[in-house]
């Protein structure tokens, strides 16, 4: 369908727009913030979002558009912030958005919208997250964060399961409450939101925010059911079978930790980054003792890794008081995947980057406690599967290090337990759930996305990843009242 250019509101000159430099977004000081878990960035002001808005210069073909995985009308919702309309802003993200304080958080948005941004051939390309954020924030603050009134609509009969709710699951639920449809999510944990809630510190998202998604979703009909682990409290056959789920979509994520397999893993002091994370994030050990969940304050700490998580863990091992907290990665910084912006904020937070290194034993103490760590050094070959420059050990380069924690943030895998109990839903070799494109698995009715389906990813593919799975479950309950009637 051909979308309509929405109505111009930047009174500002093409020109003159051109001139206009991005918006630097306020943030806490660095030595100040190293010490506590409060967020990091502060957000645009009003002013500050209608100033970075009038810097779009409205192209003909937005592709900016293309970049989102969701498809947000960015051109729309941006020019409504050019008109100071601020909840109607957030009213046309939420159109194809249901996290959008979520993800203007999050989401990497220099790897897409913001990376084809037409603006940004020559110029620092729009700051579409920022805004974004701006926009879902005030809505929070001065309305329920849905931006206007519920209408719920007309009862479908149907019922959909979701298991897990993190993004995916969230985003099938925000799309198909529209459509009058009973919505169950099911979460095997005590606290809603899957990752975001578990393996993003404090500092980065707030849980505030989280909950109040949330909570707009229950405002529109979605149940929420918590500490139900489908495959041991019920199988994905009894809710379609004995509690009459129509469908089922399966969301699971990523959460088994990857590990190195090299000697030395199991000694006290060495975590994987999902364990540290989860203890401190969904278990508030950064707030220990007024929660019970004690985690150890390290001399030396090292994160092996260069992802978003490995920044997420070596932040949150510094405001857990490490005198040193470093990160211990194979490749060079220009290979990293993590965030500029998040390995930005580690070094200005004190993080030490040892880059081209690569740990291959862990040695303990006589308690069992970790003490050292050998390590190799590594310089790079030719470019490997994955598109970056492959580490190659330096012979003879062996040293050690005194470490007292480490935390492995290699990667994750798929939980074994719906393929152990549901042996009808195929797998591939690493665990994950095949599914089509638009998230078909081979059991009928079952839909599966995220990153159970393509291994660990960002929020903003598996919300996509939800949406085409949301419509392909939509058509097949239609298909399946017509085969009734």
């Amino acid at each position: 369908m051909k979308r309509e250019k929405p109505q111009s509101f930047n009174t500002v000159p093409i020109k003159e727009r051109l001139t206009i430099p991005r918006q630097d977004m306020p943030e806490q000081d660095a030595l100040l913030r190293s010490t506590n878990f409060l967020e990091v960035n502060l957000g645009f002001t009003p002013e500050q979002a209608v100033i970075e808005a009038q810097r779009c210069i409205e192209c003909k073909n937005p592709t900016c558009m293309e970049g989102c995985p969701v498809n947000i009308k960015i051109p729309d919702f941006i020019q409504l912030i050019c008109n100071k309309d601020f909840m109607g802003a957030a009213e046309k993200i939420k159109e194809d958005n249901s996290l959008p304080a979520v993800c203007g958080r999050v989401c990497p948005q220099e790897t897409q919208c913001e990376q084809v941004c037409v603006v940004g051939k020559r110029f620092e390309p729009v700051a579409i997250g920022r805004l974004e954020r701006f926009v879902a924030d005030y809505a929070m603050l001065h309305g329920n964060g849905s931006a206007k009134t519920i209408e719920k609509p007309k009862p479908s009969g149907q019922k959909v399961a979701i298991v897990g709710s993190g993004p995916a699951g969230l985003a099938v639920a925000s799309d198909l409450i529209k459509e009058g449809h009973d919505i169950t999510v099911f979460e095997a944990l005590h606290e809603f939101g899957g990752v975001l809630v578990y393996g993003i510190p404090e500092f980065r998202l707030p849980k505030a925010i989280l909950r109040e998604e949330v909570a707009n979703l229950e405002a529109k009909g979605v149940k929420f059911i918590k500490n139900f682990i489908v495959g041991r409290t019920m199988t994905i056959q009894e809710l379609m079978t004995d509690e009459g789920y129509d469908a089922v979509f399966l969301g699971l994520g990523a959460g088994l930790p990857r590990f190195m397999n090299i000697p030395g893993e199991n000694l006290n002091g060495v975590y994987s980054a999902n364990e540290f994370l989860t203890r401190s994030n969904l278990m508030r050990g950064y707030e220990f003792p007024e929660w019970d969940t004690p985690l150890y304050r390290a001399k030396h700490a090292i994160i092996v890794g260069g992802g978003n998580t490995a920044m997420d863990a070596v932040r949150t091992a510094k405001r857990l008081g490490a005198d040193e907290a470093s990160i211990v990665y194979r490749r060079s910084e220009e290979e990293m995947p993590a965030r500029n912006e998040e390995i930005h904020h580690a070094k200005e937070e004190g993080v030490q980057f040892l880059n081209l290194v690569n740990p291959i034993e862990f040695i303990g103490d006589e308690q069992g406690n970790v003490v050292m760590a050998k390590c190799l050094r590594m310089k790079l070959g030719e470019p490997d599967e994955s598109g970056r420059r492959r580490p190659i050990p330096m012979e003879g380069s062996e040293f050690t290090m005194d470490v007292d924690m480490v935390v492995i943030a290699v990667g994750n895998g798929s939980n074994p337990l719906i393929a152990q109990t549901t042996p009808e839903i195929e797998t591939n070799k690493w665990g994950n759930i095949v599914a089509d494109d638009d998230g078909r698995t081979s059991m009928e009715g079952v839909f599966a996305g995220g990153d159970i389906v393509s291994g660990g990813a960002t929020v903003i593919l598996a919300m996509g990843a939800g949406r085409k799975s949301a419509a392909a479950i939509s058509e097949y309950l239609k298909e399946k009242v017509g085969s009734v009637t």
